[in-house]
């Protein structure tokens, strides 16, 4: 236990002393308070001691370290290897853990009731967690959503089109309306292919279901992915989720995924009830998709970053440069010239 910082009085006989001692009063007198509080002093001075051992510590570590020999070793330094052969060693990697992935995706099913019940009265799952959940996602669509339609897009792929997502969408309701309605005449409609956007959200936002419980499902794996981070892709995706008719379901993987979405569109227009789901399955399917690091890069990887730099170019720059292409292409067996060649002209002209 810490001593007090205040200590005990001292006896009346040893003040009497101390102020009749000459011609000094009480209101004259220092009163000796370092006496009385010296085991207080010597915890505080204690104290202080440590923490500027501590902090006299850090710095010295500090310096230390940046003093040492660093090392002369830079990424460029490494020889990447070929795309598929970097592949074909990642897949032949023995996988671990098997048993107990296995035991974690059955557990889920426990709640396979929750989520379906959840879908029904209007929310959207969210499912995050480490590990891939595109196979306990559909897992639990073909066994708890038989009853409905179901649309599957994949966040992880580089590039979609929301619009022909939405034809997609809008068939399969128009389908499984015209399924309920065999007795009565159908309505002709218009190809949906030619719908605008807003009109394609109308229909499935629509009164044309007899009763509310008929909606078709979306599953997004990686709502987050490459083909769908931007802005206007994640707006649309959150007018599709709330139409009357439609269900979503999505899972997250990126840290930074949540600030895709404002305050209405987690709210109102998603809906969305989070579900903590690791699963520690490994990302082959979605890894694909993806460029490895430590490999060449493919052509048609350079390819996109050329045109990436084009299209920051102004009108100007990019004509001259497609002057330049064209010209290469046309005389193919015209060698360059040299920088040195090319500024020789230049220095004529000034």
């Amino acid at each position: 236990r810490k001593a007090k910082l205040f200590p005990p009085v001292p006896p009346l006989s040893f003040l009497h002393s101390f102020w009749s001692d000459g011609e000094q009063t009480p209101e004259s007198r220092t009163f000796p308070s370092a006496a009385f509080c010296r085991p207080a002093m010597e915890i505080n001075d204690g104290e202080e001691e440590e923490e500027f051992e501590f902090s006299r510590n850090y710095f010295l570590a500090k310096e230390l370290g940046g003093s040492s020999k660093k090392s002369g070793r830079k990424i460029s330094d490494i020889d990447p290897v070929d795309e598929q052969e970097l592949r074909t060693a990642a897949n032949n990697l023995e996988p671990k853990h098997e048993r107990e992935v296995a035991s974690l995706m059955e557990s889920y099913k426990a709640s396979y009731p929750e989520w379906g019940f959840m879908l029904r009265t209007g929310f959207g799952l969210l499912m995050y967690g480490f590990g891939s959940k595109k196979a306990l996602i559909e897992d639990f669509a073909s066994t708890s959503l038989t009853e409905y339609s179901v649309v599957v897009i994949n966040g992880y792929v580089q590039s979609i089109n929301l619009k022909q997502v939405m034809v997609a969408i809008a068939e399969v309701w128009w389908d499984q309306l015209k399924a309920k309605r065999r007795n009565s005449p159908s309505q002709a409609q218009q190809p949906f292919n030619s719908r605008s956007i807003d009109d394609l959200l109308a229909f499935m936002d629509g009164q044309e279901a007899d009763d509310d419980k008929s909606f078709v499902c979306i599953i997004v794996n990686n709502i987050d992915g490459p083909g769908l981070r931007e802005p206007e892709s994640q707006h649309l995706l959150a007018r599709i989720a709330s139409c009357t008719h439609i269900r979503i379901i999505a899972s997250i993987d990126h840290v930074n995924a949540p600030l895709l979405w404002d305050k209405k569109m987690v709210h109102t227009q998603f809906n969305w009830y989070w579900y903590h789901v690791p699963t520690f399955a490994p990302y082959v399917v979605e890894g694909v998709f993806f460029p490895l690091i430590l490999a060449h890069s493919s052509t048609a990887q350079s390819a996109k970053t050329a045109a990436i730099v084009l299209q920051s170019l102004t009108p100007n720059a990019q004509s001259v440069f497609r002057v330049l292409a064209e010209y290469q292409l046309s005389h193919p067996d015209v060698e360059g010239k040299t920088t040195t060649l090319l500024h020789i002209p230049n220095l004529t002209i000034f």
